[in-house]
């Protein structure tokens, strides 16, 4: 791997088996932290993802844990401890949703709405409090909570999981005022990006027309890849983002401004 300004930090990565998060702890990597790659199902790809990073010349720790389980976070954090000694960078990036027409009101539960909650706000929460001791220890420490756009327009793949994101999101300006000046708190808001969770609901075929089509309707003309939004989660970790905190980036083609124009 190469190294760079992240040598000797070591940052801890959750929801890194697939998709964004394996991307960004391979990036992070890349740079020189020190990996913690967390799952919660995907044993098989956590372990690919760890051994991208080793054979590049990284160094991975693979850490089973639900962030909807606050013993696991705690247990997360533990384990980046006791194998490196500190923690300096934290991405919040497991996340959860289930598939439902906004018009329909009759698609979601409670039990729906508290699940997605407990993967996508409550988990970043666990996650920051069990890092946090750690983190204000470095001095330096980054957290970077991975949202959407669906947080800030009211779309996606269901109401639950807008207003999961709308929710992470403010918690992000909430606790980068309560954690400074030694944790920076940002997040980041991609729009669509081809990952598993639409390949394993509609299949390569229509995913692959899915991204086509939102590709169309971006100004930049292009759907997301995992590695757009690792290079973005990779800047609010290094230190050319020390004077930005509080902040919510969108990551999504210019999606925001094709959303502002149909409203």
């Amino acid at each position: 791997m190469e190294r760079g300004e992240l040598t000797g930090k070591v940052a801890i990565v959750t929801g890194a088996a697939t998709g964004i998060g394996s991307a960004t702890a391979i990036a992070l990597a890349r740079h020189g932290a020190q990996v913690v790659v967390n799952y919660s199902k995907s044993s098989a790809e956590a372990a690919k993802t760890a051994d991208t990073i080793l054979q590049n010349g990284g160094k991975a720790l693979v850490v089973q844990g639900d962030v909807a389980s606050d013993a696991d976070c705690r247990r997360i954090a533990e384990e980046a401890l006791k194998m490196w000694g500190r923690i300096d960078i934290l991405v919040n990036n497991a996340g959860t949703t289930k598939f439902a027409a906004h018009e329909n009101l009759e698609a979601l539960t409670a039990q729906d709405f508290a699940g997605i909650y407990a993967v996508n706000v409550i988990g970043p929460f666990q996650m920051i409090r069990a890092a946090a001791p750690a983190m204000k220890k470095s001095g330096h420490g980054a957290v970077v909570n991975v949202s959407s756009v669906a947080g800030i327009s009211g779309v996606g793949s269901s109401v639950a999981y807008a207003a999961s994101k709308g929710a992470l999101n403010t918690m992000t300006l909430s606790l980068a005022k309560a954690l400074a000046p030694e944790i920076r708190v940002n997040a980041v808001c991609p729009g669509y990006v081809a990952t598993r969770w639409f390949s394993d609901r509609f299949g390569q075929e229509r995913t692959d027309q899915i991204s086509q089509d939102q590709a169309e309707a971006t100004p930049l003309k292009r759907a997301g890849a995992p590695e757009d939004i690792a290079d973005a989660i990779v800047f609010f970790c290094l230190p050319m983002s020390r004077h930005i905190t509080g902040d919510l980036m969108s990551v999504d083609a210019g999606m925001h401004l094709s959303l502002a124009r149909r409203r």
